[in-house]
This record gives structure tokens, sequence and C-alpha cells, in this order.
């Protein structure tokens, strides 16, 4: 497998029109104004399903949106690249439920699946980058070195 692609400013914008539109779908899709009231009083199952998976996806997408945000403050020059390693790591989200995802209609369980998968590619897009540097020197390291150099002249 080839080096992965670093990160820049146009893949950040096509991955945060990608989020901004699969939120949307999430929204829509969990609206649970009155979906959980209309439901028959024996399918507590699925309406505990329905919680979980909508508190869980939305989740996901806030914190896939959170990164993709601070990426692109980033890159407009708003958070440092110390900032940005330090504070705007993505984290790591469970997989659904296996069993609670089949009380859910089809169409909903395609959309939680969708957002696990685009959690997954920022996550392999995120360790990439954090990697890219693994073998620099840390911020403090780098200025010891300065200091050592400049002490030497």
């Amino acid at each position: 497998m080839g080096k992965p692609a670093s990160i820049n400013p146009r893949i950040i914008e096509g991955l945060y029109c990608e989020a901004l539109v699969l939120s949307d779908e999430v929204r829509a899709a969990f609206a649970l104004s009155g979906r959980i009231d209309d439901a028959a009083a024996d399918e507590d199952e699925a309406k505990i399903a329905l919680s979980c998976e909508a508190l869980r996806t939305t989740t996901r997408m806030m914190h896939a949106v959170a990164w993709l945000l601070n990426h692109r403050a980033f890159f407009k020059g708003e958070l440092s690249e110390f900032q940005l390693r330090r504070y705007g790591k993505l984290a790591d989200f469970p997989d659904s439920d296996p069993a609670r995802l089949a009380l859910l209609p089809a169409a909903t369980r395609e959309l939680v699946q969708a957002t696990e998968r685009f959690h997954a590619r920022l996550k392999r897009i995120d360790n990439g980058w954090r990697e890219r540097d693994a073998n620099m020197p840390s911020a403090i390291a780098a200025l010891r070195n300065r200091l050592g150099l400049a002490a030497r002249t």
C-alpha cells in the first residue's frame, strides 16, 4: 500500500460537505417527535433501539463535523498545528449493536452504517496524519535543539 495522502483544504472541504449532507439525513431519519409515541406498547425494544441508535449516530456525526471544523480552522490559520494535534483528535466510537440495529427499518440501518463508514474514513485519515510525522521531534525537543545550537555559536 502506498503512502497515505496528506490532508489538504480540498479534501477537508469535500468531507465537510459530505458530513453536512449525512448529518441532515440523520436528523431527518431520527426526528423522534411522534415516532416513538405512535409505536405500540409491545414495541418497547424497538423504541429503545431507535433511541439508542439516534443518540449514538447523531453524536458520531457531531464529532465528525467538529473534527472537520477544526481542520478547516487550521487551514484558515485560526489554529496552530500544535493546537490541532492536541485538541483535534477524533474520538473512537463503538459500532452499533447488531441486535438493536436489526430492529430498525432497513433505510435507517443503512444510514447508521453509512455514518459508521464515514467516521471510519475520518479515523483512518486522522491516524495517517498523526503518524505522518511520528519520527519528527516534538515541539519541545525541536526548541531545545535550536537553543542548543544557538548556545554553541
